[in-house]
């Protein structure tokens, strides 16, 4: 029934079977991130409209500044700052339940775009120790599982200290 919510314990309708949650979808167009990714490179889109000139990210195939659609991929540098975070204790989508507790994060690019992530520091993962609006960090690639998606993530710099 629309709107139902499952009980604690229960595996809503549709979700048979240990549907993931975690797992990109690549398609044609965001085929080139996803590769990237699998050679430890994170890609944005940069818009090259003369007036514009900006850096998005989640890929879109138009710029969301301008809507224009003289946008291309670049390498991003994988420098970011800490914006804003959450520490996830509780998360009933199969396989989230399982890596409790994980940091959900929002990071800002050095290139300008913010991107919503996980933060992979232990100590982060643990209670959010040693967090704070600003703290450098850097990108590093995670496999779940041989012949998996990459995915990309953030964990402190080295040397930012806590």
């Amino acid at each position: 029934m629309k709107g139902e919510v499952p009980l604690e314990g229960e595996v809503p309708r549709g979700r048979a079977g240990g549907a993931r949650h975690d797992l990109p979808e690549p398609d044609a167009f965001t085929r080139p991130y996803w590769d990237a990714a699998a050679e430890g490179r994170l890609l944005i889109r940069r818009c090259h409209a003369p007036a514009c000139g900006r850096a998005h990210h989640y890929p879109r195939e138009f710029c969301p500044h301008c809507w224009s659609e003289d946008v291309t991929w670049e390498r991003a540098s994988g420098r970011a700052t800490l914006y804003t975070w959450s520490v996830v204790h509780r998360n009933d989508l199969p396989p989230f339940g399982t890596r409790v507790p994980y940091t959900a994060a929002v990071v800002d690019l050095a290139e300008g775009p913010r991107m919503m992530t996980e933060l992979v520091d232990a100590a982060a993962s643990v209670a959010g120790a040693g967090l704070r609006p600003g703290l450098p960090l850097e990108v590093v690639f995670r496999v779940r599982a041989p012949g998996g998606p990459v995915v990309p993530v953030f964990r402190r710099c080295v040397g930012a200290g806590a």
